[in-house]
């Protein structure tokens, strides 16, 4: 069994760690729910899930509906892809063991126990403290500390204010179903309809280019992120993992390489 990373969750930020560690020649995986709720859907490999098969960045990645199906997933990492297995529960950990697992869901609560023991258990922004509930902790905030590695202590907590300007951010009015004809990378003008909710209307707040959208015909919530628009007029930068989310793959692959239990066994 090739020493492979686990990483827990396949939207964007997740997604840019994965890139980092797949890049330095690291045998990847990620599970994800059974709909994911990715909103910058193009460099998220969650989108496996719905698509089959995609790629960030040249890097492709398919979806394994059964997690147990260990052949598949070896099958798949060594055809040089990324698999993303439908696996909420992580149960594909007791068989792979994986030698290390990162938790990139974002959910900003305390992670539930597993019942695989990695070698490192890294987690992701809030939620995590070390070494109570993971091995290391990665900022993911914006700032002079981002993408640091805490080995003992917790991240920077949610201020749940977004980065930048709060308009950038769309959210859904009412529960219900999302409807839109938008694409991700479309230019849109101040006022003009994006996505609507039942009869509720969710209009570009300023002109920009949509950088994320919730995929539609899923259900939403109130208050719940389903787009991001950019004010910087340039579509190429939507087909781009954040520096944000680079980022924190440098902080991980660093907790990777600080260990020397782990780092002995990485490229074995």
């Amino acid at each position: 069994m090739p020493a492979l990373i686990l990483v827990r969750g396949g939207g964007d930020l997740a997604s840019g760690v994965s890139l980092r560690l797949f890049r330095a020649g690291l045998n990847v995986l990620i599970t994800e729910l059974p709909q994911p709720l990715a909103v910058r859907r193009s460099v998220a490999f969650s989108e496996a899930i719905y698509e089959r098969e995609v790629a960030v960045e040249g890097i492709g990645a398919k979806v394994i509906t059964d997690p147990t199906d260990t052949l598949k997933i070896l099958t798949v990492i060594a055809r040089k892809q990324i698999p993303v297995l439908v696996d909420p529960d992580c149960i594909s950990a007791r068989a792979l063991h994986p030698l290390v697992i990162v938790d990139g869901r974002m959910t900003k609560q305390p992670p539930e126990p597993l019942s695989h023991n990695s070698l490192l258990y890294i987690g992701l922004g809030p939620g995590f403290t070390a070494p109570k509930n993971c091995h290391a902790v990665i900022e993911t905030q914006r700032g002079h500390t981002l993408g640091r590695v805490i080995w003992e202590g917790t991240s920077i907590q949610d201020t749940s204010k977004p980065e930048g300007d709060p308009r950038r951010v769309l959210r859904a009015p009412i529960e219900g179903v999302l409807e839109s004809d938008a694409k991700i990378g479309e230019r849109f003008d101040s006022g003009q309809l994006i996505a609507k909710i039942g009869d509720e209307k969710i209009s570009a707040p300023f002109s920009g280019v949509l950088r994320g959208l919730l995929r539609p015909g899923l259900i939403t919530i109130k208050g719940m992120k389903i787009g991001d628009l950019d004010p910087r007029d340039d579509p190429g930068l939507c087909q781009l993992a954040s520096d944000k989310s680079l980022a924190v793959g440098g902080g991980v692959f660093e907790a990777l390489l600080t260990r020397t239990e782990v780092r002995n066994k990485l490229w074995v």
